[in-house]
């Protein structure tokens, strides 16, 4: 069997993004009967699918020989190691106040889908970036008609149980355990159509479907989809009139967002957002000197999976970040949210992908006010596509590619049989 990733790894990562599709089903059975399952008492049901399929992905990576080669050269390998070193001394920091292992072990979680971002990387620097992406795209549409079928049942039958929708049913959930998770993998559905010349159609249905959802996050990634699309359509010289009242806009997206018509709740007001509590409550208490500041106060702590193994506030100190910057200062302290913020723009820098600032952008949103990196496939879609684009800047040091595609912008030409 010969092995050709251009042609595999988009089915690959479409499997992979499937899996959602069964992972959740006892929680998502649960929601249309109207009960939610409480933290640290699910039933964990085929989850385990999602390990499989990126166990997959990383064997299938290892054994492509050109894969394999980019991923192990010693820019990789150094960068990896300099990330691993960094991961061991916050563990070991989280053992020495007291937590038990398992917690700093949750914190890892936000680095399971590395791999992803590693095969992005590699297959940009070999020139197919842009097609495997856009025959990802293509397999991409029956997942978003499957879950707008689920979606639009739920938003017109579904019990209100996440609050209620504006086409009279409960917010959608899709195949997702709640509307946020559902919204957020829609708007990053509709960012990587966005990517694909001639997908206009299906931007569109994967925004009205994170709209449905009634999820702030979702909305407002969504809008940034379209704030950068409308972009690239004008004249440079007519751009100006789309940046100069961005912030407005972004405001305006907030407030309509928050309002009980597009949200279905009627505790979604952002003056009173019991984020904003939570945030002054956990610095209040929990940062109690330099040593917090720069390192951190307990690697997993915040992290959403040890509130679904153990429930909330199981462990001293635990509490729900939503937000990846605070989930980065509570596990890796202010030198790694730095890290994390120098690393996005390093991307704009060295990226010569024509989409860069918005894919950069979008990841920068998302984790404002929702740590994507722990929810799947929200974070496989985000991490392939955030290592595409960075590895775009590097292709004019790249391996050379052996019968592999050739693309251009937005020209995709498939690879020779």
């Amino acid at each position: 069997m010969k092995i050709r990733f251009e042609k595999d790894l988009p089915v690959l990562l479409f499997a992979l993004v499937s899996a959602s599709t069964l992972a959740s089903l006892p929680q998502v059975e649960s929601a249309w009967t109207g009960v939610k399952e409480v933290y640290g008492e699910q039933d964990f049901g085929l989850r385990i699918l999602r390990e499989a399929m990126l166990a997959v992905l990383v064997a299938y990576a290892f054994f492509e020989p050109r894969l394999r080669n980019g991923a192990l050269s010693s820019a990789v390998l150094a960068f990896l190691g300099v990330i691993a070193t960094y991961v061991l001394f916050e563990i070991g920091y989280a053992l020495y106040l007291d937590l038990p292992l398992v917690v700093p072990m949750a914190g890892l979680r936000v680095f399971e889908y590395l791999p992803l971002a590693l095969i992005g990387f590699v297959t940009s620097r070999l020139g197919a970036g842009g097609y495997v992406i856009h025959r990802f795209a293509q397999y991409l549409r029956y997942y978003i008609a499957l879950q707008a079928v689920l979606a639009i049942a739920q938003a017109l039958w579904a019990p209100p149980l996440f609050g209620v929708s504006f086409l009279g049913g409960g917010r959608p959930f899709g195949t997702f355990v709640s509307p946020n998770l559902f919204g957020a993998t829609m708007a990053t559905c509709a960012l990587l159509f966005s990517l694909v010349p001639g997908m206009r159609k299906w931007v569109a249905a994967s925004i009205f479907l994170a709209l449905l959802s009634g999820s702030r996050t979702a909305f407002i990634s969504s809008l940034l989809v379209v704030y950068f699309q409308v972009y690239a359509v004008l004249r440079p010289r007519d751009r100006w009139a789309l940046v100069m009242p961005a912030p407005i806009l972004a405001v305006g997206a907030l407030v309509l967002a928050s309002s009980p018509l597009l949200s279905g709740r009627d505790d979604a007001d952002p003056t009173q957002d019991g984020r904003i509590d939570l945030w002054q409550r956990v610095f209040s208490e929990q940062m109690h000197g330099p040593a917090d500041l720069l390192f951190g106060w307990g690697l997993g702590l915040s992290s959403n999976t040890i509130n679904v193994l153990y429930g909330a506030e199981h462990f001293k100190g635990q509490f729900d970040s939503d937000s990846l910057y605070l989930y980065l200062l509570n596990g890796y302290g202010l030198i790694g949210l730095l890290a994390y913020l120098f690393f996005l723009w390093t991307t704009t820098r060295t990226s010569v992908h024509p989409n860069k600032g918005l894919v950069v952008m979008f990841i920068f949103v998302a984790g404002l006010t929702f740590n994507m990196w722990e929810y799947f496939p929200q974070n496989a879609i985000l991490m392939y596509l955030w290592g595409t684009v960075l590895g775009t800047g590097y292709q004019s040091v790249s391996i050379p590619v052996q019968a592999g595609p050739a693309v251009s912008g937005s020209y995709y030409r498939p690879p020779s049989s």
